[in-house]
């Protein structure tokens, strides 16, 4: 099992960069599969959440994986066929703007984790869970605060998640011409609220989230 270095230059800085530590040591207390886990696009006022589940190759991780935030747009697309490729499994999860709208954001977020545990081709022995809630899995559960910043398997998930969702919005963009969903992807930006102004709400915005309640004037 190769060594993978613990920093990395981004935008021309150095931040330190996730590890396999842990999944290594999970592996040689119990085995595998073991998955990471990471959610995108909780915060948006449109769009879905999309989950990806991953599980590395231990002797086969590309170079550059961090946490996706940390990412340019250009790294990311080039590490998502990357981990694609080299990756012993990968899944995805989407929960979409009704659900979001009916569960809640976090209970959407669960399930659509949830989703993508259960898409593996092979359950996983230990699923690898960003931040401090977990979806009810099969599997064993362990839950990493910040863990795409520390654990390489959940950042590479980030990364998969990341590029998905972004591509979903792009795809949004037109069919839904004005908005600006290419370039903020749904999150509350200055542009995204003008646009609601001015052109009104669509079925792709969260009805649950209060500044769309405000623009409907629900509150």
């Amino acid at each position: 099992m190769r060594e993978v270095q613990n920093a990395v230059r981004v935008a021309g800085r150095t931040i330190m960069k996730a590890t396999f530590e842990l999944e290594a040591n999970e592996l040689q207390l119990g085995g595998g599969p073991i998955a990471g886990v990471d959610e995108v696009g909780r915060g948006p006022w449109a769009g879905p959440v999309v989950t990806a589940a991953v599980v590395l190759d231990p002797n086969n991780i590309p170079d550059g994986i961090a946490d996706s935030k940390a990412l340019d747009h250009d790294a990311r697309e080039i590490l998502y066929p990357r981990i694609l490729a080299s990756a012993l499994d990968v899944a995805i999860g989407i929960a979409d703007v009704d659900r979001i709208d009916r569960d809640n954001i976090l209970n959407a977020t669960l399930w659509a984790m949830a989703e993508a545990v259960n898409g593996l081709k092979k359950q996983p022995r230990l699923a690898l869970i960003d931040g401090n809630k977990a979806p009810r899995l099969k599997c064993a559960v362990r839950t990493v605060i910040k863990g795409d910043a520390k654990c390489l398997s959940i950042a590479a998930a980030s990364i998969i998640a990341k590029v998905t969702r972004d591509r979903m919005m792009i795809e949004a963009a037109h069919t839904l011409p004005g908005y600006g969903f290419e370039r903020h992807k749904g999150y509350g930006t200055a542009e995204h609220q003008a646009a609601i102004h001015r052109l009104g709400v669509t079925d792709f915005h969260r009805r649950s989230f209060k500044p769309i309640q405000l623009a409907l004037g629900l509150v």
